[in-house]
């Protein structure tokens, strides 16, 4: 009994470099962007989010307003300021509220009611900065023009310990994570980052970072032992253990104005006056992503999708999430752009509305339907097949006939012709290039690429050299198109002077492999002038 004949597999190319990384094509995945304008003609200036009630605020201008980050609805407006409120901050409970304004005045708030818990009005200057504690509900800092960092208990008419060292406004401040959390870290327009300690006196940092540009943003990583700051239109890495920076990073043009944490602490997302958000890995600190806004940003939060919870500049790696949710920036204009990633059901909803709207600006709504009519009746009749049970009616997919046959797959045509050795009819017979490359192959390990070529006429060893002059400059094919190039140089080279088109294809394919001898050439040259670069280097 003959064995039988299956189709001849396809050869399956390497794929070359994608044009879009996996980590863009995940920050590309937050699409599904809701603009918010400011009731007012006030920038936004701040975004905090707290990690339990999945809530988050938004200062701008004279009010800070409570969203619900699982809506993106507006659900509360806090406007009892005196003038322009700084640093709306939500207690990572989602029950209290601080924020400072231009005329130092500290209030705390409660969330439900919007009443005033705490005022403070120590500073005289306005308090750019008020952080809660992520491990003492009652402490929080803050940070003045002033320049003092000052830290508060709740029940506490007074400040507990007032942080004098600046010698210009304080314009960023936060505790440091985990085991150092009694710590505090601020950043000042003197061009200095400053580490405080409660247990040593007030007017003696622990420790100082001097920078070449006014300190925008500080910013702990969750081990604690790392900072980030902001300065002009850098991002210095810091070591609190060497007590030294060790890293700087120069990819925006212009001043940067936020940094936040992403994907469980993994990612760092930066915004500034360029209008751009990049995206770095946290362990070369290397871009992977870059997004461009129509105004300068002043504040980016990333918000996790575990409970809604943010993965920003909370530090804490047990509250933090690997998968993010809303991507948040405030900007100079007055705009808060919310963009949200979908995920499961919800992304296939949205692909799906998307499809319909394409069909209705396209004018193939009806066609649209038909399909989603017929798809919907598949799946409901494979679902009443499911549904039938065992019994001796069910067809089971691939299961033999019931004389003991099986279906046979189709051949194609130039298949066959391969298998009863009619090379040439079967090389004639292809258009596709992988299908041309599976057959070469194929007729290589027959020794049969001569016989494949010999005894054609100018019409027929035409489509044959267009291949290969069209195909040869292509790593993945190279090494066949030289083999099936010699062979139609030795049988057809005579006859060039003859035709002209057999002339015209033989110059095509001549001056395709001298391009790529030239680039040949430069790519040594360029590879030796780097070798004794690197070597006189070193």
């Amino acid at each position: 009994m003959a064995a039988p004949v299956g189709p001849l597999a396809q050869v399956k190319l390497p794929s070359g470099p994608s044009p879009v990384t996996a980590e863009q094509r995940y920050w590309m995945s937050f699409k599904n962007q809701l603009q918010i304008s400011s009731p007012t003609s006030y920038p936004v200036t701040h975004v905090s989010a707290a990690s339990t009630n999945g809530h988050f605020a938004v200062t701008t201008g004279t009010r800070v307003q409570i969203y619900s980050s699982r809506t993106r609805k507006l659900e509360k407006t806090i406007t009892r300021f005196a003038d322009v409120a700084r640093s709306g901050d939500l207690r990572r409970d989602g029950k209290v509220l601080v924020a400072g304004e231009d005329t130092g005045r500290l209030q705390v708030f409660d969330i439900n009611s919007r009443a005033v818990l705490r005022t403070w009005m120590t500073h005289k200057q306005p308090v750019w900065a008020a952080r809660f504690s992520r491990t003492h509900l009652t402490t929080l800092l803050s940070a003045s023009d002033d320049k003092t960092v000052r830290l508060w208990d709740l029940p506490s008419n007074d400040p507990t310990h007032t942080f004098i060292g600046h010698q210009d406004y304080v314009r960023s401040a936060d505790f440091l994570p985990g085991s150092a959390a009694n710590l505090l870290v601020s950043g000042s327009y003197d061009a200095t980052v400053r580490l405080w300690d409660p247990r040593v006196p007030p007017d003696q940092p622990v420790m100082t970072f001097k920078h070449a540009a006014p300190v925008e943003d500080v910013l702990p990583l969750p081990s604690g032992t790392t900072l980030l700051a902001a300065a002009g239109p850098a991002i210095s890495v810091l070591d609190l253990v060497a007590a030294r920076p060790v890293r700087q990073i120069t990819n925006h043009q212009k001043t940067v104005t936020s940094l936040c944490l992403a994907s469980g602490g993994t990612r760092l997302v930066s915004g500034g006056l360029d209008g751009h958000v990049k995206v770095f890995e946290t362990t070369g600190w290397n871009v992977v992503s870059t997004t461009k806004y129509q105004s300068p940003i002043l504040t980016v939060r990333v918000l996790g999708a575990s409970s809604e919870s943010p993965t920003t500049t909370t530090g804490d790696a047990s509250s933090s999430s690997t998968s993010d949710r809303h991507l948040l920036v405030g900007m100079q204009s007055g705009v808060l752009s919310i963009r949200t990633r979908l995920t499961g059901t919800e992304a296939i909803r949205q692909r799906e509305r998307d499809r319909e709207m394409a069909a209705l600006l396209a004018g193939t709504l009806d066609a649209h339907d038909a399909r989603v009519d017929k798809r919907k009746r598949r799946i409901a009749a494979s679902r009443r097949l499911d549904m039938a049970g065992e019994g001796a009616d069910v067809v089971i997919a691939d299961e033999p006939r019931d004389d003991g046959r099986r279906r046979r797959k189709t051949e194609a045509l130039w298949q066959r012709d391969l298998r009863h050795s009619r090379y040439a009819l079967a090389l004639d017979r292809l258009l596709d290039p992988a299908s041309v490359l599976t057959l070469l192959l194929a007729l290589r390990h027959r020794s049969a690429v001569r016989a494949a070529l010999e005894g054609r006429d100018e019409r027929t060893v035409q489509p044959v050299l267009r291949w290969v002059s069209a195909h040869i400059v292509d790593p993945r094919y190279v090494g066949v198109c030289v083999e099936v190039a010699m062979h139609l140089i030795e049988l057809y080279a005579e006859y060039a002077g003859a035709s002209a088109e057999l002339a015209a294809g033989f110059r095509t394919l001549r001056r395709r492999v001298m391009g790529e001898v030239e680039k040949a050439k430069v790519a040594c040259e360029t590879g030796g002038m780097v070798e004794g670069l690197v070597l006189g280097a070193v």
